[in-house]
């Protein structure tokens, strides 16, 4: 990881810390560069009026979101749901009770901080099929192939190594799995400088993908069917939106769009390469879970 990136993850940390912290305090907190209670762009206010009642204060007060991952996500009793940067819980919580006692949901975080404030919550809440996890979105800690839908809210915008994250979340979830994200996304017309004009990286803005970049990276680590809805402008060019895509199931899992897989460019092809030179193209695809039709 370059200085830069170790430098941005340290202020993304920090920043949520102190969120943290200031909520456990009897506070609130936010991604955007409002505080909560006064930024409509970032917060619990997409969430339905019956969910907000259902959770802890302290959930509500600890979201730092632009959407509702788990409303978009589809859940089914018995799924497997992991949170990518799971903050104070909510949205772990929402899902374990849409999937039940039979199912499972997964908070992951790199925040000691705001992992003490989501046990706190799950707690309160009396939720216990939940499990909350300590770690980075670029190095997801579960087996592959065990869950059934990643969700994240607002947080892959705040990830330096984007590709990594597309990877793991492909390599974590089972043949026919699904993402549900709400993040930060920017017009194709704006460049990586303008969207640093329009706010920092750890306010979820300067650290943003654009629309065809988003679609692309996910394409590029082996997902199909992508959708990208924008929900409703955070800044001049720049949407918060719900993004959907697939994991293929082994019947499926042809030659996806772009001629691109699991980091493979001439996917299935005589030519196909990998970013990585020390990796060939086999080994990439097998270490994804994805592979050429018969």
């Amino acid at each position: 990881m370059s200085e830069q990136s170790t430098d941005l993850r340290e202020s993304v940390r920090a920043r949520y810390a102190a969120s943290a912290l200031q909520v456990t305090a009897g506070g609130t907190a936010g991604c955007g560069p409002e505080p909560a209670e006064a930024d409509e762009n970032f917060g619990p206010s997409p969430y339905t009026a019956d969910d907000r009642a259902a959770l802890p204060a302290g959930a509500l007060a600890a979201s730092l979101g632009c959407g509702a991952p788990n409303a978009a996500a589809d859940l089914h009793e018995g799924d497997r749901v992991l949170d990518l940067g799971s903050g104070g819980g909510i949205d772990v919580l929402l899902s374990a009770r849409r999937v039940g006692p039979g199912g499972k949901a997964y908070g992951l975080d790199m925040t000691e901080e705001m992992l003490a404030l989501a046990l706190a919550n799950a707690a309160q809440a009396g939720a216990t099929n939940v499990e909350f996890l300590k770690g980075a979105i670029e190095a997801i800690p579960l087996p592959a192939a065990t869950i059934d839908v990643v969700i994240s809210n607002c947080v892959i915008n705040l990830s330096t190594d984007k590709a990594a994250v597309f990877a793991e979340t492909f390599r974590v979830l089972k043949s026919g799995g699904r993402i549900a994200v709400s993040d930060v996304v920017a017009d194709d017309t704006l460049t990586p400088a303008q969207r640093a004009e329009r706010g920092d990286h750890a306010g979820c803005i300067a650290g943003t993908l654009s629309f065809a970049e988003y679609r692309q990276g996910l394409q590029a680590a082996g997902f199909t069917g992508v959708e990208i809805t924008p929900t409703r402008a955070v800044a001049d060019g720049m949407h918060s939106a719900t993004i959907r895509a697939v994991k293929p199931t082994a019947e499926t899992a042809t030659v996806p769009e772009a001629a691109t897989c699991c980091g493979v460019t001439a996917c299935c092809t005589p030519g196909e390469e990998t970013q990585t030179p020390a990796t060939s193209p086999a080994a990439a695809k097998a270490a994804a879970g994805c592979r050429c039709g018969d």
